[in-house]
């Protein structure tokens, strides 16, 4: 009898769809070979950002130019290097469609570093400047805001110092998702170096791990979060130099840290001017054709996976990152619109069918599963997470075993859930069995990565968790000596869906800088909606730092909480028990990785003599108290108390103080004597 593939195996409802997986994963198995037919191996085939684009050719002394644009009618490199003129260094097209040129370096006009330049494309009567498509560096003109392509060739290469570092020591992720612009308290840009020494040493200290970077990629709207990507292969010069933004890794390296980039394959900008739409004037070069490539939603361009030109561009751009740059993983942006045909808007994935018949894109998902492969073979550390909300079965799963090959995926209910509790029910009518159910609902054996809130909840239109709870009173009570019942209560509530969601939720956690501190007010970047202000599009790290001000209370909380999560092994350790759930006292214990949590979410009810059976016997004592005055708190609990279980009908019980609106967190000390 044959075996059944892993996904199969350990889910009996795929039972019916074993057809489907294996089909897909056929698929890919018939792309790879294929692949490594033409190119030798996927590594060798990711790397046509070292035959296209800029390359120097040290036996010739020159640069080569390659550009694949089939359906133009002629290329001409233009530049400050021969005063943009086309008729200087027209290209020649070869039987692949590919258009070439050589510059040597003693012609008479030669290529040189920083040297600013584009390509002229003509297609039948229409003639457009445009940016290189494998271009590895681009800046804008601070007058004109025009973008043009950079030839970048320090003469001293970035040393890096990080050889000791390895991503896959990282068994407890915890995310500290940034953007590099706005991480600064300046109404301004921030810089990558400006990060890498002022805030990067803040991360260390709260104990993340792990640093996700957004808006890496070249984008020419600032505004748009860096999710209208131009140019694949290039990082952002808003924040500074690629040697920047290696120094910036590097140092990350240096404290442990990993660095993910938010990368977006999932879509590209529409501007011609900056991006690829239509650069070889065939409107289906990089994209689907017509209505198919463009997302509605989104404003922007949808790739054509299946063909194999574009497959090649976009893993080549995930290799360039990671061999280049040194990341150590990706977070995939927009992974349901890639999945499915109708990207999925307004439909809802409550049937199997809806996962593996119903408009699925075959080869977006081939490009997923290529793509992953790609990372871990380069770096078999990499940390690589899906953006989805469908829920696809498998997202999570090794590719051999019928899946797509994440290593995580976001669990994008969560905040989703949390927001819907704070707008629509009264604190009172919480319900912690569907708490329990939210944060515990995630597939067999497919990681998630937790969070309470992510950029998505702070951006204008929505708000944080600290504005949900606090909203304008955070203007006038933030500041010590000033009680005030609605802060209480929003400190109170902000640390514990914070531990809830940790500890619950998943096998990582992620949050937003600035959010482990509540910072106020939403993200809006400049606009001509806001006269271009940058005053709500930075971090006003001051209000953490003054320690007259209730900020650092949640902050250092947040620390410690870190700090717990990874010496206790707790989210790589099995999903929670379960211990006792109480909806009376809206109480709910559970115990992971040996750790118990107690929660007490009544609004009123505090209750002295709490007792609950636990799984185990011993001596507890008190590791985390999100009561305790250092963290805002009432100081309700003694953390020199010890407790012991006493065995009531043959079951160790414990016997605790729970105060209300409080959590804590018991860690065993010793064995009970006997």
């Amino acid at each position: 009898m044959k075996k059944k593939i892993g996904l199969i195996q350990d889910d009996p409802w795929l039972a019916p769809y074993e057809q489907d997986v294996m089909q897909r994963y056929q698929y890919y198995l018939d792309r790879l070979k294929q692949i490594k037919e033409e190119a030798g191996s996927l590594k060798k085939f990711a790397s046509a950002d070292e035959y296209f684009g800029f390359n120097y050719d040290k036996k010739l002394k020159g640069w080569w130019y390659r550009e694949w644009a089939p359906a133009a009618d002629g290329l001409s490199l233009i530049g400050e290097f021969n005063g943009w003129n086309a008729d200087l260094h027209p290209m020649t097209q070869d039987e692949q469609g590919v258009w070439g040129i050589f510059v040597a370096d003693d012609s008479e006009h030669p290529l040189s570093d920083q040297t600013l330049l584009k390509v002229k494309v003509q297609n039948g009567f229409q003639e457009r400047d445009r940016i290189p498509a494998y271009i590895k560096r681009t800046v804008q003109d601070p007058e004109t805001h025009d973008f043009k392509g950079q030839i970048w060739a320090p003469k001293k290469a970035f040393k890096w110092t990080d050889q000791g570092f390895d991503p896959s020591v990282i068994k407890n992720p915890v995310i500290y998702e940034c953007h590099i612009g706005m991480a600064q308290e300046k109404e301004g840009v921030g810089t990558y170096r400006e990060f890498a020494d002022e805030v990067l040493p803040r991360v260390e200290k709260m104990g993340y791990n792990c640093l996700q970077m957004m808006a890496v990629q070249e984008h020419p709207y600032y505004g748009s979060f860096g999710y209208h990507v131009s140019n694949f292969f290039a990082a952002s010069s808003r924040f500074g130099t690629p040697e920047d933004l290696k120094y910036l890794i590097d140092q990350a390296h240096k404290m442990g840290i990993a660095v993910i980039m938010d990368a977006v394959y999932s879509h590209a900008v529409k501007n011609i001017a900056e991006g690829l739409n239509d650069f070889d004037g065939s409107d289906n070069q990089y994209f689907h054709k017509g209505g198919r490539g463009y997302h509605g939603g989104w404003d922007s361009k949808l790739f054509d996976y299946g063909r194999t030109e574009v497959m090649q561009f976009l893993l080549s751009s995930v290799r360039y990152w990671i061999e280049e740059f040194h990341f150590d993983g990706f977070r995939f942006d927009g992974v349901t619109s890639m999945l499915y045909h109708h990207h999925g808007e307004g439909v809802a994935f409550d049937h199997y069918d809806k996962y593996f018949r119903h408009m699925v894109d075959w080869d977006a998902i081939c490009f997923l599963q290529l793509a992953n492969e790609l990372t871990h073979e380069i770096k078999p550390g990499a940390i690589t997470i899906a953006e989805d909300m469908s829920g696809m079965p498998g997202m999570c799963r090794k590719v051999d075993e019928g899946g797509i090959g994440f290593d995580y995926r976001l669990g994008m209910g969560i905040p989703d859930y949390w927001i819907k509790t704070l707008k629509h029910k009264a604190d009172e009518d919480w319900n912690i069995h569907e708490m329990w159910d939210v944060l515990t609902n995630r597939r067999y054996k497919e990681k998630t990565i937790a969070y309470a809130e992510s950029h998505d909840q702070a951006l204008v239109g929505d708000k944080t968790l600290a504005f949900w709870l606090m909203d304008k009173e955070m203007y006038w009570h933030m500041s010590k000596g000033d009680e005030h019942p609605i802060i209480d209560r929003g400190i109170a509530l902000h640390k514990m869906l914070r531990l809830f969601t940790a500890a619950l939720g998943g096998e990582g956690y992620l949050t937003f800088i600035g959010n482990e501190f509540g910072h106020p007010e939403w993200i809006d970047f400049p606009r001509e909606g806001n006269d271009w202000s940058y005053k709500y599009a930075r971090r006003q790290w001051s209000l953490v730092d003054n320690q007259d001000l209730k900020y650092h209370y949640l902050s250092d909380f947040d620390g410690a909480m870190v700090h717990l999560l990874k010496e206790n092994n707790v989210l790589n350790a099995m999903p929670a028990q379960q211990l006792n759930m109480d909806p009376i006292n809206n109480v709910v214990v559970f115990e992971r990785n040996n750790l118990l949590f107690v929660f007490n979410f009544s609004v009123s009810s505090s209750v002295v003599d709490y007792k609950f059976f636990a799984n185990q016997t011993g001596i507890f004592e008190l590791i985390l108290d999100s009561d305790a005055e250092a963290y805002g708190g009432h100081g309700r609990c003694d953390a020199s108390v010890e407790h012991h279980t006493m065995l009531v009908e043959e079951k160790p019980q414990l016997s605790l103080y729970t105060p209300c609106r409080s959590a804590q967190v018991y860690r065993k000390k010793a064995e009970v004597k006997a």
